[in-house]
């Protein structure tokens, strides 16, 4: 029960970094995008390591003990390209604007200025909203169902979604903000979108607690190992390149590979 609490409040964590973004929105005058380019790439690193070398690891072993490891090769690798698959429809169904993919910068507030019409742009950033809260809530699954298993590797995990999550909140607050002149208005929205992440946390909750077995858990695992393979490729790194140079972006995906590297040797 403990580390069902503590999932919890990691997913709690990861998504409400929307917030933070929305309060940048209003403090920073310029987007630092060096600053961005790196700590994207590093959450890319973070993911995509761990989700090669920890994660589908353990998804195989777990169903290796219900069905042999030839069967669980398989379905280890089908459970991946499903997780893939998931995210990649959910991401193809959302409108290009509205898509969470589509980063924002703080400049944005007053670029925009003389450009367009108050009503679109509120509409724009409830859209996104709504998008970005859909977008979350696998991600929300996928933290808790880490952080379940292996705590250590849920905080990692947690911390790579956090700031992947902090520009996504920017690009809500941004249109909400300067159609609605309203802080509170646009920090509500950010927190909206980003409490699909413990929503889905509390549903995979109910679902996991209840279900759990070593082929299911092998499954779920797979899937998230897929899920964060696709939100790194498709999403932090194009939007690290776009935010900075291309070599601060690999820079920072090396980096929290390294990082990842070590603090799994440092605890096995």
């Amino acid at each position: 029960m403990e580390n069902i609490y503590f999932a919890f409040l990691l997913t709690t964590f990861a998504g409400l970094a929307t917030v933070v973004g929305g309060f940048i929105a209003f403090a920073a005058k310029r987007t630092n995008t060096k600053f961005l380019a790196v700590s994207l790439g590093f959450s890319a690193g973070v993911m995509i390591y761990v989700s090669f070398v920890e994660i589908l690891g353990k998804a195989r072993i777990s169903l290796a003990e219900e069905m042999g490891i030839v069967q669980a090769s398989w379905v280890t690798a089908a459970s991946f390209f499903g997780g893939i698959a998931v995210i990649a429809i959910i991401d193809r169904m959302l409108p290009s604007y509205e898509n969470p993919h589509e980063m924002h910068r703080v400049e944005e507030i007053s670029e925009n200025k003389q450009e367009v019409e108050y009503k679109k742009l509120m509409n724009t950033g409830i859209f996104v909203a709504i998008a970005i809260g859909i977008h979350n809530f696998p991600e929300g699954l996928a933290t808790f169902a880490t952080a379940l298993n292996d705590p250590k590797l849920g905080i990692a995990i947690a911390v790579a979604i956090a700031i992947h999550n902090i520009p996504e909140g920017i690009a809500v607050a941004i249109p909400i903000y300067y159609a609605s002149g309203s802080k509170k208005k646009a920090l509500w929205y950010t927190f909206l979108s980003g409490v699909a992440e413990p929503i889905g946390a509390l549903l995979g909750c109910v679902f996991l607690c209840e279900y759990l077995d070593g082929y299911f858990y092998g499954i779920i695992f797979a899937a998230v190992a897929g899920i964060m393979v696709f939100i790194s490729l498709d999403e932090l790194l194009p939007a690290a390149q776009k935010y900075g140079e291309h070599h601060l972006s690999i820079y920072g995906l090396i980096a929290g590979m390294a990082v990842m590297a070590l603090s799994l040797l440092l605890f096995m």
